[in-house]
């Protein structure tokens, strides 16, 4: 299993791990789940790819709005220079506001660094990213708040 540390950076792969398991690695592994996670959320990317395979885009990211984002995200250069930018990002609506990329942040910084002004999207609906998500953006029941009667 991938996981990703609290900026979305992939934990290190062991020396031991062969190279179809590392972060980047252009051979899939089926036994793998990749995940993100963004502050307290964290979402299932394998679930939302298998969700959005074959999809068409609809919807467009201007580069330049999301720049900023780049440095709450653990970005490894080597693996921005090689991906590919007509992949479509998978963006989250999430719950109180919003969208999020939860997948593609290393195609945004290689959009970036060489001046691609628009990348295609895919938007998950708000019951996709629900079920894609782990956790994260629980409503809390009032009666179990503290200090409630």
């Amino acid at each position: 299993m991938t996981h990703h540390t609290a900026t979305g950076e992939p934990e290190a792969a062991s020396p031991d791990s062969p190279p179809s398991n590392r972060p980047g690695s252009e051979r899939a592994d089926s036994s793998r789940v990749e995940v993100f996670q963004m502050l307290g959320w964290r979402w299932d990317i394998t679930a939302a790819k298998q969700l959005t395979q074959g999809r068409a885009p609809d919807g467009r990211i201007v580069t330049e709005w999301w720049a900023a984002m780049l440095q709450l995200v653990a970005i490894n250069a080597e693996h921005a220079a090689q991906v590919d930018l007509s992949e479509p990002l998978i963006v989250a609506t999430v719950p109180n506001g919003g969208v999020l990329i939860i997948d593609g942040w290393h195609r945004l910084c290689k959009a970036v660094t060489i001046g691609v002004p628009e990348l295609f999207a895919v938007v998950l609906t708000a019951e996709e990213e629900r079920a894609c998500r782990i956790f994260g953006g629980e409503e809390t029941v009032e009666d179990d708040a503290p200090g409630s009667a």
